[in-house]
């Protein structure tokens, strides 16, 4: 039997078994770290031309990452193991980061453009922990091939072989049967504009172009395309300007959210394993993998933004041990399916969850007091937002117009109230693969969470002044799993305790005064 080793044999061998990453990352590491520092050089060279030293200082600064970026491969050491995934570096602070083969419970392998061009990828290996202190093992960079053959060792449990002749063909790895679950469709495109993405997009490129300017000291009006706009917004009544200022941004914001979805959702393919895997992979120009042991899937979340809710769209997120969430849900590794038909999530929902009754059972509304307690928060902050504005009318700091508008802002929060009470609902779904807890909340982004009955390790029950006077709590299902908590908001407490002990019998009862009815 072929031991893991012989995965990465392939790779540099530095002696006693620790090999090298691939030689070909010395083009990668020194200009990501270039390319990272490109504002702070721009930034020394325009505030040096003064002196006349901007660009030697900005040429050392350069020689000096790359020199740090080709000390990453002289310092970077690793090997694989039956039992161990080990990882040395550092040069002045030495490090070795081990994870024991049996604790693997994802492999993210990621191929960015300038990887892809050279046949590497970055490997990221995770050990079952979602906080921030877990660094993992990540390996940048393998060469492609090595990379998907060391995931398909550590998560398929397959061994693999190497090809010590070309013409044995008993020597080749048998392919791994897969399934099918989704795949990218063309219509699915649409929805790429009500994601919001492009809004992040236009925001980082303004704040980049601005802060550019300003660093420079360059007036913007020097430059013909700035001039003409400027010229032609000083030339319209102010409502045409303002019009046209935000018809424009509507625009750009659809386009790039359009590109953003493409680029990151191209070739995305769902996919499940016999090893007892699913597999996530997409991208365009950077590609991205993810493999996610089923039996470490703790349920799913079904994500649904305002603008995407609004044309029937929604999108998926895995509720797992070993990824990390939280930050960017559509480019982490736990996006199981991107924003498509809502049918379509409910499909996938119901075919990588133990129980897809949960998908579609129905849910317990949260009665009239969270009904009036969603009213008295957004009315209440509205009348003071709309207080405060009359206070400045008032004292002569905004005019009249400008308080008659922001009335405005009552109905609004009538709206939102009655959203955010008609999405709260919760459940408890049994089946034979399990009971399944599943709740629901929230406006501008509902979500509904759907987290097996195995996930669970135990409650917190707590109520804030407000809901203690409303006989009301929020019941938090705790896990190792996401965000390592999962609420279900404004229930009255009885029926919080009816719920915690419906989903996991007897955890609760030693603690209660009266047994629950």
């Amino acid at each position: 039997m072929t031991t893991l080793p012989d995965v990465v044999a392939e790779e540099t061998d530095t002696g006693e078994d620790w090999r090298r990453l691939s030689p070909r990352m010395l083009v990668v590491h020194p200009l990501n770290e270039l390319l990272r520092a490109a504002p702070a050089l721009l930034a020394v060279l325009v505030v040096g031309a003064t002196s006349g030293r901007g660009p030697w200082w900005s040429v050392a600064g350069a020689g000096a990452l790359v020199l740090m970026g080709i000390l990453r491969w002289f310092t970077t050491t690793y090997r694989v193991t039956p039992r161990q995934v080990q990882v040395r570096k550092g040069l002045v602070h030495r490090r070795v980061l081990t994870v024991p083969t049996d604790r693997v419970r994802t492999v993210d392998v990621d191929a960015q453009a300038l990887h892809r061009i050279l046949g590497l990828a970055k490997v990221s290996i995770g050990t079952g922990r979602s906080d921030k202190s877990d660094e993992g093992i990540k390996l940048d960079a393998l060469s492609k091939d090595v990379a998907e053959r060391l995931r398909g060792e550590l998560l398929h449990r397959r061994p693999v072989a190497v090809q010590a002749n070309e013409n044995t063909a008993e020597n080749v790895p048998a392919p791994d049967p897969e399934v099918v679950l989704a795949s990218l469709r063309p219509g699915w495109i649409k929805y790429g504009p009500f994601t919001l993405s492009g809004f992040v997009t236009v925001g980082i490129v303004a704040a980049f172009v601005f802060r550019l300017i300003s660093e420079s000291n360059v007036d913007p009006d020097r430059f013909g395309p700035f001039r003409v706009v400027f010229h032609h917004l000083s030339s319209v009544s102010i409502a045409r300007a303002i019009s046209e200022a935000i018809v424009t941004l509507v625009v750009v914001v659809v386009v790039a959210s359009t590109v953003g979805y493409v680029l990151a959702f191209w070739n995305y393919r769902l996919t499940r394993h016999s090893g007892g895997t699913l597999h996530v992979s997409r991208g365009a120009i950077s590609t991205r993998s993810t493999t996610i042991e089923e039996r470490r899937l703790r349920g799913v979340e079904i994500s649904e933004p305002l603008l995407l809710r609004a044309v029937k769209g929604a999108r998926i997120l895995a509720i797992t041990t070993g990824l990390r969430v939280g930050r960017g849900a559509e480019r982490g590794g736990t996006l199981l399916l991107p924003p498509a038909p809502r049918a379509e999530v409910e499909r996938v929902a119901r075919d990588v969850l133990t129980d897809p009754a949960a998908v579609s059972v129905g849910l317990a509304s949260h009665g009239p007091r969270a009904r009036r307690r969603r009213y008295n928060r957004a009315l209440g902050m509205s009348a003071i937002l709309v207080g405060f504005v009359f206070v400045l009318w008032a004292t002569n700091v905004v005019g009249l117009d400008v308080a008659l508008v922001s009335l405005v802002l009552l109905p609004i929060g009538a709206l939102l109230a009655a959203d955010r009470y008609r999405n709260l609902g919760h459940a408890v779904s049994e089946s034979p693969g399990g009971a399944t807890l599943v709740g629901r909340h929230g406006s501008l982004v509902r979500r509904r969470v759907m987290l097996s009955r195995d996930g669970i390790i135990g409650w917190n029950v707590h109520q804030s002044f407000f809901q203690r006077r409303s006989g009301l709590a929020t019941l938090v299902a705790t896990t190792a799993a996401g965000h390592q908590h999962y609420e279900i908001v404004d229930v009255e407490l009885a029926e919080a305790l009816r719920v915690a002990d419906q989903a996991l019998p007897g955890l609760v009862t030693p603690f209660l005064v009266h047994p629950i009815a």
